[in-house]
C-alpha cells in the first residue's frame, strides 16, 4: 500500500496542481469524500465545493466545480470545469455572483434551477475558500 497520493488537479486550461500528499477531500456528487492511500478504485462527478488535501500539517483548499475525479488506492486526478487557490479568487466578485444568483432563483423556472443553484454554491465556496468565512 502506498504511504502518499499523488494528486493531480486539471482544469481545460491548465494543470492546477501537481503534487504528493497525505489526504484528499473532494466534493463528490453525492457529498464530501475523503480519500486516503489505498483507497478503493472509484470514479465520481464533482460537484461544486471545497477541495482539501493536506500534506503534514499543511492544509490548502481549492474552490471546485463540474468535472471528474479518478481515485485510485496510489493517486488521486481531478478533471474539473473550474479550479481557483484561494489566492485567484476574486472576493468582490464572487459575492456579486452570488447575489445575482440569488436574485435569479426568486423567479427561476424549472429548468434554470440546477444551473442558478450550482452558481450559488460555486460562489459560496469561492467566498469560503477565499477568505475563510462561511456561507450559508
Amino acid at each position: 500500500m502506498a504511504d502518499r497520493l499523488h494528486l493531480e488537479i486539471v482544469t481545460p486550461r491548465r494543470r492546477v496542481v501537481e503534487v504528493d500528499v497525505d489526504e484528499v477531500r473532494l466534493p463528490g456528487a453525492l457529498g464530501e469524500m475523503g480519500v486516503l492511500p489505498g483507497h478503493i478504485p472509484l470514479l465520481t462527478s464533482l460537484a461544486a465545493g471545497p477541495l482539501t488535501y493536506f500534506d503534514g500539517s499543511k492544509v490548502t483548499r481549492y474552490a471546485v466545480q463540474g468535472g471528474f475525479a479518478e481515485v485510485l488506492p496510489d493517486r488521486v486526478t481531478v478533471l474539473a470545469t473550474v479550479a481557483e487557490a484561494p489566492g485567484d479568487i476574486d472576493v468582490a466578485a464572487a459575492r456579486s455572483h452570488l447575489q445575482a444568483a440569488q436574485e435569479k432563483l426568486k423567479d427561476a423556472t424549472a429548468e434554470e434551477l440546477d444551473e442558478l443553484t450550482t452558481a450559488v454554491r460555486l460562489a459560496e465556496t469561492e467566498i469560503e475558500v477565499a477568505g475563510g468565512e462561511t456561507v450559508h
